[in-house]
């Protein structure tokens, strides 16, 4: 009878443990694609910038919850609007993140709506300018400024959401350029307009220094910083090439930074169109930088050590295809 207890005692131990070695299967494994489906709110807003008759407008998402959440700015490229990008407005709401996308008048999609495309394409040269990337600038300090209020307006759609601490930007283009001189670039045409207030930053298309050494313009940048670009990722405007934006990568400190090269992606591929060239879109583009774009974020906005582990080994390569470059630091 005793040898009888024994044994049953011995497979519930075993059957305990092997419940417990399957309840840490890769059945629970970290996903950055899984998305958090439900509602999401949308508002149309507009900011009074701090500069003279210069108004901003935003498209804030809010995710399906109530707890307070992480805040996301996102700056478009030339020409663009604050509805640019939507897969990962949806797609970063979706995963809880509060999304705040701007729009800057001046650089944006006013510059080619109901104009011939020789004038659109003259405007649009025009608008790369220094001033444009000042007031780019100003605008998402502005915004930053606001949040606090928002989150203390009891009728407010954000009343009590945003996480003021856990606040990342990130932009496309001349939006990426825009984000680097926020989180710290030096650069001899734009004074210094750093805000500690950005705690992580990604990078679409980002751009290497005109005059001067990348390690002189971004050495002392000292957040967790993801760079995207592809082996094709040119654009007529602007002096910027393929292998120039790959100088931003070894310039940035090690420790949370990463880079990513879509093997035959152009500038379009991280945007919601598709220029003639590019068509058809290679669909795993998409899901590759919302994938990493997402665990990301969740490493570094919300230290999820499982988004970390991911970025760090080669469960990343899961979503990516085999001739794009994944490098981290």
């Amino acid at each position: 009878m005793p040898n009888l207890i024994y044994r049953w005692k011995l497979r519930w131990v075993t059957g305990l443990l092997t419940y417990s070695a399957l309840s840490s299967c890769t059945c629970f494994a970290y996903d950055p694609l899984i998305s958090n489906a439900g509602k999401i709110q949308t508002q149309y807003l507009e900011i009074v910038s701090s500069q003279a008759d210069r108004v901003i407008p935003v498209l804030v998402s809010i995710p399906n919850r109530k707890s307070v959440a992480p805040a996301i700015l996102f700056s478009h490229g030339l020409g663009g609007s604050r509805e640019a990008a939507s897969y990962l407005r949806e797609h970063w709401t979706a995963r809880g993140y509060i999304t705040i996308f701007l729009q800057h008048p001046g650089s944006d999609s006013s510059l080619w709506l109901n104009v011939s495309r020789l004038q659109a394409g003259r405007q649009l040269r025009n608008a790369a300018s220094r001033e444009n990337l000042e007031l780019r600038v100003t605008d998402v300090t502005d915004v930053l400024d606001i949040l606090p209020k928002w989150n203390s307006t009891p009728a407010h759609p954000l009343f009590g959401r945003i996480d003021i601490e856990r606040v990342g930007l990130s932009g496309h283009s001349f939006g990426a350029r825009t984000t680097q001189i926020v989180i710290g670039q030096k650069d001899w045409l734009v004074p210094d307009k750093k805000d500690s207030r950005i705690k992580a930053a990604v990078l679409f298309s980002p751009s290497s220094p005109r005059l001067g050494s990348a390690e002189t313009a971004f050495g002392s940048i000292d957040i967790p910083c993801l760079l995207l670009t592809g082996t094709r990722d040119v654009v007529a405007i602007g002096s910027q090439t393929a292998e120039s934006r790959l100088a931003v990568f070894p310039a940035l400190q090690p420790g949370g930074t990463y880079q990513l090269v879509l093997h035959k992606a152009t500038h379009s591929a991280f945007t919601d169109g598709v220029a003639g060239r590019d068509s058809p879109r290679n669909l795993n583009h998409h899901r590759a930088i919302k994938a990493i774009t997402t665990a990301f974020w969740d490493a570094h906005l919300q230290d999820n050590a499982r988004a970390k582990g991911w970025l760090n080994t080669n469960e990343v390569r899961n979503v990516l295809e085999e001739k794009d470059d994944w490098q981290a630091k």
